[in-house]
């Protein structure tokens, strides 16, 4: 396929607000692709595409993933367009018989596809530049219904379409291949998304928090405070932490038994309040916010102080190593598979290990396996003091040496803010 920039035609001009005035507050995903169903596929435009219509203060209700079978897209398209604003499909667009997401929403809002002169036009030029005979099979990706207005392609042959329903609402059908369905999406489609009424005001907040499971965050949050709807509190328990995200869209007008309006809160006073309770129940076990990492956490704790970390870890795989590899003042790191001598001392360990880097703080870590866990021995030595935690860490094996890892990196951030100091 020619790669190179190209701008495909648009149809009929974008519409630039809706006949029936309808906001665009909920929306539904289709994943279009046998290869996606089969597991042969990942699906990342879903996604890219749920978290960018989060962002947009957009509720996604769901995501369907479906195989290349007209009966069933066009009935996921018509039982879609049912429920929600805003419907965003992906796949399906290219020339071949099993792309049908063209025909199938032709069939739901009761249209015959036609081919646009000008889109064919464009499309036997990108062979004819290169001199190559027009496929006829290419042909279908210049259908177009009279509802739908072309959105172009400058990466690849199958435009989208942006469909408007009578009632407002909206179909966008992307393209499947990622390096098409992006820059259309971001380009093409959101522009136009916000121009007609995407989404209301919207803001979130996350805490990322350590030294608790995801289970005992939900305790002590508590079920009424995860059951509300605005503002929403969610818990996820990723790879390098338990994460709360926190979000909240602006309160409706409204009035009160008498009829006089009331004052609504914004999405931000709404955030504000709940991070209050959030903070009051949590905020013990808070290391950082938003998408902070743990090197950059660490990283911006060195730096304040000028001082340079030096790690040895034992027994852990190198999962410290990996953990921490881009801390901003990591001078050295030691790797050992196994420690030959269990007597070894966790502080006395770090503060060789300062030593040899030539580093202002040392971090040691020896895992070992205790049982069905992983025991944990975690030395930090600073400018400041010396600190030795034992822990244990669930499971063993590669999850074993992977929370070791994790529970040494949050021993140093806790050290590195004065925590369990002690002289020497």
């Amino acid at each position: 396929m020619d790669t190179t920039a190209r701008t495909a035609p648009t149809g009929t001009a974008p519409v630039a607000s809706s006949p029936a005035g309808r906001d665009l507050l909920t929306a539904e995903i289709l994943a279009l692709g046998s290869e996606i169903v089969a597991g042969e596929t990942r699906d990342t435009n879903s996604a890219e595409l749920a978290r960018a219509l989060g962002d947009a203060g957009v509720a996604v209700l769901r995501i369907t993933a479906l195989p290349d079978r007209r009966p069933a897209v066009e009935e996921a398209f018509r039982d879609a367009l049912g429920r929600v604003d805003l419907v965003i499909s992906t796949g399906g667009l290219g020339p071949t018989p099993d792309d049908l997401t063209r025909e199938a929403i032709a069939a739901v809002c009761g249209e015959v596809p036609f081919v646009d002169p000008e889109i064919e036009a464009w499309l036997r030029g990108l062979w004819a530049r290169r001199g190559l005979a027009f496929p006829a099979l290419n042909l279908k990706q210049a259908w177009r219904i009279a509802s739908s207005t072309t959105l172009p392609n400058p990466n690849g042959t199958a435009p989208g379409w942006w469909v408007e329903r009578p009632d407002g609402r909206i179909a966008v059908l992307l393209p499947g291949p990622p390096r098409e369905m992006r820059p259309m999406w971001q380009d093409e489609a959101l522009p136009r998304l916000r121009a007609r009424g995407l989404g209301r005001d919207h803001r979130s907040r996350t805490f990322r928090l350590a030294g608790i499971g995801e289970s005992q965050v939900a305790d002590l949050l508590g079920e009424a405070l995860l059951r509300t709807e605005n503002p929403v509190v969610a818990t996820y328990a990723r790879a390098d932490a338990v994460d709360v995200r926190l979000s909240a869209h602006a309160e409706s007008p409204a009035t009160d038994d008498h009829g006089r309006p009331t004052a609504a809160r914004s999405s931000e006073m709404l955030l504000d309040q709940l991070e209050a309770v959030v903070l009051e129940r949590l905020g013990a076990f808070v290391w950082a916010r938003g998408e902070t990492t743990w090197a950059q956490a660490i990283g911006e704790r060195l730096a304040a102080r000028g001082w340079s970390l030096a790690i040895r870890e034992i027994g852990t795989g190198g999962s410290v190593g990996t953990l921490l590899g881009g801390v901003d003042g990591l001078l050295h790191v030691e790797s050992i598979a196994a420690a030959a001598e269990p007597s070894r001392e966790p502080v006395a360990e770090a503060r060789a290990v300062g030593a040899a880097g030539g580093a202002d703080v040392g971090l040691a870590i020896l895992a070992r396996v205790r049982g069905a866990d992983t025991g944990v021995g975690i030395g930090v030595t600073t400018p400041d003091g010396t600190r030795g935690v034992e822990r244990v860490a669930f499971l063993g094996g590669d999850q074993g040496r992977l929370r070791a890892g994790l529970a040494a990196a949050h021993v140093l951030l806790e050290t590195l803010d004065g925590v369990g100091l002690e002289p020497g």
